[in-house]
């Protein structure tokens, strides 16, 4: 259970992201066309539409999970007040999570990064074998 983000690219350039469920479904988070006061540099943020369709797959109370999957938990996500404390409430519950967050940024961006039970792995070019290794080991677990 969970998302995914990927950027929108039209010749070449970056015009803004969408999310995709693991479902299947899928929409904008960003865009540079999107209009309104929410926004990060140049893209307006759609957090209506990705409270309505990303904070349900996140809550609890689906026993048949086994593990969530998010990427991301960055600034333009957590635009999203309901998605921040969607995922407290997630990491706080000791369900597994794998999740990518940005290296910077404040709100639940830090405080995510300090909650008990959270394991950072920083991930880079260099090591993103070994990561993979790491993480599959850590889940077969």
């Amino acid at each position: 259970m969970g998302f995914y983000t990927e950027e929108i690219r039209v010749g070449g350039r970056r015009k803004g992201f969408r999310w995709k469920r693991l479902d299947g479904k899928e929409g904008v988070l960003s865009h540079i066309e999107i209009k309104g006061n929410t926004r990060i540099g140049r893209y307006g943020v759609d957090v209506a539409g990705f409270e309505r369709d990303i904070v349900p797959v996140l809550e609890l109370g689906q026993a048949d999970v086994e593990l969530y999957i998010v990427d991301e938990i960055g600034k333009m996500e957590c635009m999203s007040g309901k998605f921040a404390e969607a995922m407290k409430k997630l990491l706080a519950d000791n369900k597994p999570v794998m999740a990518t967050i940005a290296l910077k940024g404040g709100g639940f961006v830090s405080e995510a990064k300090k909650m008990e039970g959270i394991e950072l792995i920083t991930m880079t070019e260099r090591n993103r074998e070994a990561v993979v290794e790491q993480i599959i080991k850590k889940l077969s677990q």
